[in-house]
């Protein structure tokens, strides 16, 4: 009985690969798309970087960046100069990129005074709870900035996705008073990469993610994530791009995005 589910998905899978073969490498002329999509990664376990980079290329396809400096599958961290070669190729290639704090901290709860209690997942404080001031917050995002610069020459663009995506008053308050605007997702568009793979098998989330994105939804995964244990992107990210640009979706940075075009031009 326990086989019948892993069954299903693999048939799942293989309909859908079926169904998107013979996908046009490109994106569908500007004048013929039926919407936009916009693609975003999260920094990670870095194991899936390669891949994302080469099947955006292929596609011709921009889509947006948010780092923290994390651990990764080569035993360094993301944001060392060891990743400068990686970074400065997908900034000449036209990505966006925003900050995703830089030990990729987590927000905890709001405290009086736009305090905020958060928990760092890496760096010298990893896993210990901190309060730090909104100054305290908007430097952890500039870190980020000031990295980048290091190692591109140029630095993020106005925006952030707090880990989790977990956000507050106090933190979007913070962030705003260092100009930074927020990104989250689409319901359609969180990937489920982090995920259980048993519960959550790649075709299941192809078919969701194909059936519901709609226009102007911001789709999410990471750049690798350690515990699934059938990694998201070398199933899905392909034929899930195939197969929006058979539905005539196009697809483009968060500087295209309506909520966040005028941000990035003050």
């Amino acid at each position: 009985m326990r086989a019948r589910p892993a069954k299903a998905a693999a048939a799942l899978l293989l309909a859908a690969t079926v169904t998107m073969q013979g996908a046009s490498a490109s994106s569908p002329a500007a004048g013929a798309c039926k919407g936009t999509i916009y693609l975003t990664f999260d920094t990670g376990s870095q194991s899936q970087a390669a891949l994302i980079a080469e099947t955006l290329g292929r596609h011709h396809i921009k889509a947006t960046f948010f780092l923290a400096n994390e651990k990764t599958v080569r035993g360094d961290w993301s944001l060392d100069p060891s990743w400068a070669a990686y970074w400065k190729a997908r900034a000449a290639e036209g990505h966006a990129f925003g900050s995703h704090t830089f030990d990729h901290v987590y927000w905890k709860r709001d405290e009086a005074g736009g305090r905020i209690a958060v928990k760092p997942q890496f760096g010298v404080h990893a896993g210990k709870q901190q309060t730090w001031t909104a100054e305290q917050y908007c430097g952890e995002l500039r870190r980020v900035d000031a990295r980048f610069r290091e190692l591109t020459g140029r630095g993020l663009d106005p925006i952030f996705r707090a880990p989790g995506g977990h956000t507050s008053p106090n933190v979007l308050a913070a962030a705003n008073s260092c100009g930074y605007s927020h990104v989250g997702w689409a319901p359609a568009g969180f990937s489920g990469d982090e995920t259980a793979s048993e519960a959550f098998p790649n075709a299941l989330l192809l078919k969701r993610a194909l059936d519901k994105l709609k226009d102007g939804d911001i789709f999410m995964a990471h750049m690798g994530i350690w515990s699934r244990k059938d990694p998201w992107a070398p199933a899905n990210l392909e034929p899930l791009i195939s197969g929006l640009e058979q539905k005539g979706f196009c697809f483009a940075t968060l500087r295209e995005h309506p909520d966040y075009a005028s941000h990035f031009k003050k």
